[in-house]
């Protein structure tokens, strides 16, 4: 990112000091919108992670209610278990 110069009336060049202090808000601006995205997506993906073991459970169960009501006509590869999901 480039910094842009910004001319003070009076001014004919902008000093070190002031590019520097310029670029030093325009990187903690950046910081605090990276910062604020992070915890954003955090969130949404311990949201994602609630919902896939709500499906998981809801899976698990139907498989045991078919499981319970056709008996041993489904042949054992068949009647798995919910599949595992990572938590963490």
């Amino acid at each position: 990112m480039n910094v842009v110069e910004h001319l003070h009336p009076g001014e004919s060049q902008p000093t070190l000091e002031s590019k520097l202090r310029r670029r030093l808000e325009e990187l903690r601006a950046e910081y605090d919108k990276g910062q604020q995205t992070l915890h954003e997506l955090e969130t949404q993906a311990a949201n994602v992670r609630a919902t896939l073991l709500r499906i998981s459970g809801a899976i698990q169960v139907l498989q045991e209610a078919l499981g319970e009501s056709i008996g041993q006509a489904l042949s054992p590869g068949q009647a798995g278990a919910a599949p595992r999901l990572p938590l963490g």
